[in-house]
C-alpha cells in the first residue's frame, strides 16, 4: 500500500512537472526554478514561512489560495490584489472584496527579503505561498514556474467582470474561465478549492429565502437556515465540508456536490452539464487524479497576463509600489 501511494505520488509530480515546464518552453515567460541563481533558498523561505503561518492558522491556507485565485482573475498575476489604497491607486481591488490573509502574505514576503533583498516578486511569493498551502493542508505538491513581476496599478472597477460570481450558471462559468485561457476542466478541478475555506451568509441566503433551492439537500438546507436566518447580520458561515474538515483541501467537494451539498449555485451547476457532470464525477471518484488536475490548474492560471522581464517592478512590500505614490 505504501509503494503504491509513493507512486501515485510520483505520478502526481510527474504531471504537475510537465505542466510547468510546458508553460515556461511554451510561452517563454516562465520558467520552474526561476531563482535557482538568483536566490536559490527563495521558495524554501516561502515553504517554511507559509507552514508556519498555516500551522498557527489552519484557515490560512484557503486564504492564500483565495487571494491568488483573485490576483491572477484580475489584471492577471501581477500581485495587483495586494496593493493599499494610494494616490496613484485611490480605488484599488481589495476595497471591493472582503478577502483575507494580506498580513500572511506580508510575513512571507518579509522571510524572503531577509534572505535575498529586492529579487523575489510579490506575484511569484503568492503563487508560491498557493502551491505551499495545497502542500500543508492537501497533502500534495508540485512546481509552480516563477518569474513573474509586480504590476503597479490596481482598480476595483477591474474586478467587474473578471471574476466569475455564486450565482453563475454553469455555460457563464466556462466562458468566465475561457476568457483567461482555461478549460472547463481547470474550472471544475480548480473548484475543489471549495473544499477548504470560509464564505459570508450573503453569498449563501440567494439559494435559501424565500425557499430553499431545489438542488439543496434538505437537511443541509436546514442546517444553512439556522447559521444564515432571514433577515440575519449576515455572518460568516464554514465551507462545502463542515462535516469532515473545513481547513483540509481534498476531493470530498465533488462528493458533496453529488449530494446536493454545496454552498453556492455555482458549485451545484456543474452537475447541470454532461461535459463538467463527469469531470466532477471522475474528481469525486480518484483523488490522486484530481490533484495531478488541480496542481496542473493552478500552474496555468499562474500563467495569467503575467509581467515579465523588465515589465513592472519587484516591490519591496507587498502593499505598495517602489515609488509609494
Amino acid at each position: 500500500m505504501a509503494m503504491a501511494t509513493s507512486a501515485c505520488q510520483a505520478l502526481l509530480l510527474f504531471m504537475a512537472f510537465a505542466a510547468a515546464v510546458l508553460m515556461s518552453t511554451a510561452s517563454g515567460t516562465l520558467q520552474y526554478n526561476f531563482y535557482s541563481s538568483t536566490c536559490p533558498n527563495a521558495e524554501q523561505a516561502v515553504r517554511d514561512a507559509t507552514t508556519m503561518i498555516i500551522s498557527d492558522d489552519p484557515t490560512m491556507g484557503a486564504a492564500l489560495v483565495r487571494l491568488f485565485f483573485h490576483d491572477c482573475f484580475v489584471r492577471g498575476c501581477d500581485a495587483s490584489i495586494l496593493l493599499d489604497q494610494s494616490n496613484s491607486n485611490p480605488q484599488p481591488e481589495k476595497l471591493a472584496i472582503p478577502l483575507r490573509g494580506y498580513s500572511a502574505v506580508d510575513a512571507i514576503k518579509a522571510a524572503v527579503e531577509a534572505v535575498c533583498p529586492g529579487v523575489v516578486s510579490c506575484a511569484d511569493i503568492l503563487a508560491y505561498a498557493a502551491r505551499d498551502s495545497a502542500m500543508v493542508s492537501g497533502g500534495f505538491s508540485f512546481p509552480m514556474p516563477g518569474g513573474r513581476r509586480d504590476g503597479a496599478a490596481s482598480n476595483l472597477t477591474d474586478i467587474f467582470g473578471s471574476l466569475p460570481a455564486p450565482n453563475m450558471q454553469v455555460q457563464a462559468l466556462v466562458q468566465s474561465f475561457a476568457n483567461k485561457g482555461l478549460s472547463a476542466g481547470d474550472l471544475v478541478a480548480l473548484s475543489g478549492a471549495h473544499s477548504f475555506g470560509v464564505t459570508h451568509c450573503s453569498f449563501v441566503t440567494p439559494r435559501l429565502y424565500p425557499a430553499a433551492d431545489p438542488t439543496l439537500n434538505a437537511t443541509y438546507a436546514a442546517a444553512l437556515e439556522q447559521a444564515c436566518p432571514q433577515g440575519g447580520a449576515g455572518g460568516t458561515v464554514l465551507n462545502n465540508n463542515n462535516f469532515s474538515d473545513p481547513n483540509r483541501l481534498s476531493n470530498q467537494y465533488y462528493r458533496n456536490l453529488a449530494a446536493g451539498e454545496v454552498l453556492f449555485t455555482s458549485d451545484q451547476t456543474l452537475t447541470t452539464d454532461a461535459t463538467t457532470n463527469k469531470m466532477a464525477q471522475d474528481n469525486a471518484a480518484d483523488p490522486v487524479g484530481w490533484m495531478a488536475r488541480f496542481a496542473g490548474s493552478m500552474v496555468k492560471m499562474g500563467g495569467i497576463q503575467v509581467l515579465t522581464g523588465h515589465q513592472g517592478e519587484i516591490r519591496r512590500v507587498c502593499s505598495a509600489t517602489n515609488s509609494g505614490s
